[in-house]
């Protein structure tokens, strides 16, 4: 999946208000991992009415519970459902504290929790994108975990989620929905080329790439060997990290402070991808999700939502998708790759952080029985929603409990990637260095920069913005 799920769960009888009470918004250029899932369940482009206006806050007396607002952008179909039936078993089981769920779509879902903190309508348990954690942070939105849920949470979950909610050395909230990134490939197109698998190393990825890639006579391209795509931030920019991850490389440096992409691995990954556009083995300005889909792609770099997706919109013809993991520069390099996601967390505006938390890690934490799994089997109560909508948490062992046997081998690769993957990098000006970072490479592609020129500019420009965002 990607950054697109929202739920909307205003009970019968509770107001609503109209939805221009909220000031329109779009986040700093569009994001990832997730807006692809977004785009797929067409979710609505108004804010929905529900939870608009701040609740009522109880005593917690008898007859007056607690209402906590979580607002998410889970706002449509399996996704609305699927985070709606864990809040209604919480409200059947406890009479003090209740929880109320509110949605935005998920372009306006940064913009919303900016606004509403400034105008004193912050929820109480907010649904961020890590990359906006920094931001945030600054922002004086995030609380900061009590130390009994940080230890929880960093015991409890794999290292690239667990980092993706840390700002400064502090965890800010409970992962929810993790995306890894691995190779999509065709195997028909593979086996017609005379490919007998797909590639584990550069080199053998830019052979394949330039042995399937097809054009008529007019040069036009019917098949591109390697899938680059203009498409969004989390198109251009997801494809690329991931391949700086896989190179060793990282965008930003550890501090946080200045870029890290004008290093060898960077110079690696843009001479690659220069190559293959120039050399004919990739078309940027093809829509590369449809065109995969339509066997004009061989293969793509993407995360593993699209795995439910492809599987949906092709029928029959999804048999000759296969996923691997990530190929390396060479074949001893160690395995990297780059993950994104979400995570829950507490306001700092709440008057309940006690009972916000509390819910957070019954949601999180607490584990109960699968009925899907064998006898006995259980997992917490977000990674069974997140499963249930094709999606992957920071649990690998909830997880493996949840695919079992009989799933998709497609889905594995992003499993057994959750141990090596490499989360975005959250820091306060993350979103915009992911814009400046798309602009660069697109220039890149078609011919606006040399390599040296994209290097140089990118790290002129992301420097500035991470250095002032602190």
């Amino acid at each position: 999946m990607t950054p697109s799920r929202r739920m909307s769960g205003l009970s019968p009888g509770q107001p609503s208000c109209r939805t221009g009470d909220l000031s329109p918004g779009q986040p700093p250029g569009r994001t990832v991992g997730l807006s692809r899932r977004h785009f797929a369940l067409g979710l609505p482009s108004a804010l929905l009415a529900s939870g608009c206006a701040a609740p009522h806050q109880g005593t917690g007396r008898p007859g007056d519970p607690i209402v906590l607002t979580l607002l998410s952008h889970y706002a449509s179909g399996e996704l609305k459902e699927a985070l709606q039936g864990p809040v209604d078993e919480w409200n059947a089981l406890h009479d003090r504290v209740k929880v109320r769920t509110t949605a935005v779509e998920f372009t306006d879902l940064l913009t919303t929790f900016m606004v509403r903190q400034a105008a004193g309508q912050g929820a109480d348990i907010i649904h961020p994108y890590c990359l906006w954690n920094g931001q945030l942070v600054r922002a004086g939105v995030l609380r900061p975990a009590p130390s009994e849920h940080a230890e929880e949470i960093t015991r409890g979950f794999g290292g690239a989620a667990v980092g993706a909610s840390t700002v400064g050395g502090k965890v800010y909230g409970y992962p929810t929905e993790v995306q890894t990134y691995a190779l999509y490939y065709n195997k028909r197109l593979l086996r017609e080329a005379g490919i007998d698998g797909p590639p584990r190393t550069w080199r053998e990825l830019e052979e394949t790439a330039y042995r399937t890639a097809k054009r008529d006579r007019y040069g036009n391209t019917l098949v591109q060997g390697f899938g680059l795509s203009t498409y969004d931030d989390s198109t251009t920019v997801g494809q690329t990290l991931a391949l700086l991850n896989a190179a060793g490389g990282r965008f930003v440096s550890a501090d946080g402070r200045s870029t890290a992409i004008d290093s060898p691995a960077g110079r690696a990954v843009f001479d690659l991808e220069h190559r293959l556009v120039f050399k004919g083995a990739s078309a940027p300005g093809v829509n590369v999700y449809k065109a995969f889909q339509s066997g004009q792609v061989a293969m793509v770099v993407s995360a593993g939502w699209w795995t439910g997706s492809l599987k949906a919109e092709m029928g029959k013809d999804y048999r000759d998708v296969g996923v691997v993991p990530l190929p390396v520069p060479e074949t001893q390099d160690e395995r990297a790759t780059l993950s994104t996601g979400f995570m829950l967390g507490v306001n700092t505006a709440s008057e309940h952080p006690r009972e916000a938390w509390e819910f957070l890690r019954w949601l999180n934490t607490e584990k109960v029985g699968v009925k899907s799994a064998k006898k006995g089997a259980t997992a917490t109560r977000m990674s069974s929603l997140q499963a249930s909508v094709g999606s992957l948490t920071g649990r690998a062992d909830d997880m493996r409990t949840l695919l079992g046997q009989g799933s998709d081998p497609n889905l594995r690769p992003f499993l057994d990637a959750l141990a090596y993957a490499v989360p975005e990098p959250n820091v306060p000006g993350a979103q915009q260095a992911k814009s400046l970072l798309r602009k660069n490479i697109e220039a890149l592609w078609t011919g606006q920069q040399s390599v040296d020129e994209a290097l140089r500019t990118t790290r002129r420009q992301v420097d500035q913005e991470v250095s002032r965002s602190w």
